[in-house]
């Protein structure tokens, strides 16, 4: 089986090859983002996670205070269901659920999408971990890996991929989670991250287990 980052190196090359000019706006975007440092405010290893209370897929309330009561967490910020890097990256995931959980962790995914019927008929949301939505970015925003996205991808979301984030986000149309991932233990604390502005890479699902073994 091939690595999530062999995964999203292909479909990378796949947007080279096809859109040549999109990508090298991508690339200029990224690089901006990375100069200015956004994300370098994510929480740290060593700092407290901040508790939350956010709706799943059928609008029920799950707090994180609650999940670390049944042991780890761990937490990874996605773009939405329309994004093809998160849908690789939430596949890869699903692929080695069975391993996070028997290191007795609970896997949740939060993106700004709205939780409704819709969400329940998508790929994501059959998977079987936690899907929440945070749809003015709030929860993003307290853990450092919001992003407010370039009018340049803004306009191909929009013209390109007939996207309408702010009805898919319910008014949320500019804001976006970094990637990130982050372990916490049942005592609150994180114990691994990985935070990457560059939307496009991904943890990888092997790196998250490893780090659940040296926690266990």
């Amino acid at each position: 089986m091939k690595t999530l980052k062999e995964q999203t190196d292909a479909k990378i090359e796949a947007g080279r090859q096809a859109n040549p000019e999109f990508m090298k706006g991508v690339d200029a975007a990224i690089n901006k983002a990375k100069e200015f440092e956004q994300g370098a405010n994510a929480l740290k290893v060593g700092q407290k996670a901040i508790d939350f209370e956010l709706p799943n897929q059928e609008g029920e309330s799950v707090s994180l205070k609650k999940l670390i009561s049944q042991g780890p967490v761990v937490i990874t910020f996605y773009r939405g269901d329309w994004c093809p890097y998160c849908n690789l990256q939430l596949r890869a995931l699903q692929a080695r659920l069975e391993e996070i959980q028997t290191l007795g962790a609970t896997l949740v995914a939060i993106s700004p999408q709205v939780p409704d019927g819709s969400l329940t008929k998508t790929e994501i949301s059959e998977m079987n971990f936690t899907v929440l939505s945070d749809q003015n970015a709030k929860v993003a925003s307290q853990y450092g890996v919001a992003w407010e996205v370039p009018e340049f991808l803004l306009d191909h979301m929009r013209v390109d991929r007939n996207l309408d984030l702010e009805k898919i986000n319910n008014g949320n149309s500019s804001v976006l989670p970094i990637p990130a991932t982050f372990i916490i233990g049942t005592n609150g604390i994180i114990t691994w991250n990985y935070v990457n502005v560059d939307y496009r890479t991904r943890s990888e699902p092997e790196d998250i287990i490893e780090a659940l073994k040296n926690l266990v």
